[in-house]
């Protein structure tokens, strides 16, 4: 942003001023590169200099810049009107900035008293990561779980886990089975039943307990997959306004679903240098740290391409998908796309059962099946570490199962 096309000569001294004046063209820059307008970045920068004329009426530089001070500067502005939406956020932004440039020390954090149950779930969380691989998303899943048992079991008093025995394991499992549903029960036994190896394995619990985890009464082959119709695939792909940027970005999303049947976060994971365009291939990181590379079909390159080319704003970030507003940054994990299949679904005048992104996994497998495909084939397309889990999709292939039912009594055979 050039002070020869925007500001007068006097505005820009102004807004050089104080202790950020020196960092003020950086900033500007870094707010352009993250896609802002340009009057918003015109505003924004005004805003910053603003704190750094109010620093230095205070007397304050550079290293009396804290969150502290940022905020006390914010509430000045609203009390007197001028604090608008989004503000007291570029604030902190600013500060952020600030500290990555190494201009603001970060603050020091104020020294946290682990518990003996943090320190026990510490260990515990690196004994997932790197024995069993597990990702950080699993991590985040088991970890509340076991938190919640030890504090139920040992309370504020001594963590003695040679107490623990197969009686207090059952009465937390049927505590829990009063609280939350079976789905969220089966994850609570599922996490107890690693905590209890984990312990037994690094020979702090003396017995093996995790044989005394009992079993949640919940069958995963009892329903039907939530799938959307091939034809209501083509219905949400073509609603896809394409001759937009974020059309072209859904677009390219949701044929990753409904192609290559990834998972939402798989999508929200990939990054510019998964695409190995000599190759045709796509690298995906699935569960579990594991990274396989998929076929980069015409149709999903395309779609790819066209979003690359015509839809992508031009930024420093590696992830392939950005957001649609600035600050231009990657999609903040599975629920940004999920969000983004809710939107497309309302798009196309549908209602389905299922909003989210993993009934476009689902269609796939069920449209390979009708197909002629084998499960050995939607398991390997779909990566799945067992092939239990592919059989979920055998009771959608009516014709093959037709022949196996028994004639209802009395009725014609």
């Amino acid at each position: 942003m050039s002070r020869h096309t925007v500001l007068s000569e006097r505005a820009w001294i102004n807004w050089h001023e104080g202790p950020l004046g020196a960092h003020i063209d950086a900033f500007t820059a870094w707010l352009e590169d993250q896609g802002y307008a340009r009057f918003t970045v015109r505003y924004f920068v005004r805003l910053a200099a603003d704190l750094s004329r109010w620093l230095a009426r205070q007397g304050l530089g550079l290293a009396d810049l804290q969150p502290a001070r940022v905020e006390a500067f914010a509430q000045i502005r609203e009390k007197i009107g001028c604090l608008r939406p989004g503000d007291a956020r570029m604030l902190q932004r600013l500060l952020g900035f600030l500290q990555s440039m190494g201009a603001v020390d970060p603050p020091c954090p104020p020294p946290v008293q682990a518990t003996p149950i943090d320190r026990l779930c510490a260990d515990f969380a690196r004994y997932l990561r790197e024995e069993r691989g597990l990702s950080d998303a699993t991590l985040k899943n088991y970890l509340p779980s076991i938190q919640r048992f030890l504090s139920w079991r040992f309370g504020a008093g001594p963590l003695c886990l040679g107490a623990l025995d197969g009686g207090n394991v059952s009465a937390f499992v049927l505590e829990q089975t009063h609280q939350f549903r079976a789905s969220r029960v089966k994850l609570v036994v599922t996490a107890l039943r690693s905590f209890l190896r984990f312990g037994f394995v690094d020979g702090i619990i003396g017995t093996d307990l995790s044989r005394c985890v009992p079993t949640v009464p919940l069958w995963r082959l009892r329903g039907l997959p939530r799938a959307l119709a091939s034809q209501q695939i083509e219905q949400v792909l073509a609603h896809c306004d394409r001759t937009t940027a974020v059309g072209k970005r859904d677009y390219a999303v949701l044929v990753l679903l409904a192609r290559l049947g990834l998972r939402a976060g798989e999508v929200a994971a990939l990054r510019l240098d998964d695409l190995h365009w000599r190759k045709a291939e796509i690298l995906v990181h699935g569960k579990g740290a594991s990274c396989d590379g998929l076929p980069l079909t015409r149709e999903v390159g395309e779609a790819l391409v066209d979003y690359l080319a015509h839809g992508r704003p031009k930024c420093a970030s590696r992830a392939l998908f950005l957001r649609a507003k600035a600050p231009l940054q990657g999609l903040v994990g599975a629920i940004a796309v999920c969000t983004l299949v809710k939107r497309a679904l309302e798009r196309a005048g549908l209602d389905p059962p299922s909003k989210g992104a993993h009934q476009f996994r689902h269609g796939l497998a069920c449209s390979m099946l009708r197909q002629g495909g084998t499960l050995e084939q939607i398991g390997e397309i779909l990566r799945h570490r067992h092939a239990d889990t592919t059989t979920l999709y055998a009771k959608v292939d009516l014709p093959r199962l037709r022949p196996l039912a028994a004639p209802w009594p009395g009725g014609a055979s």
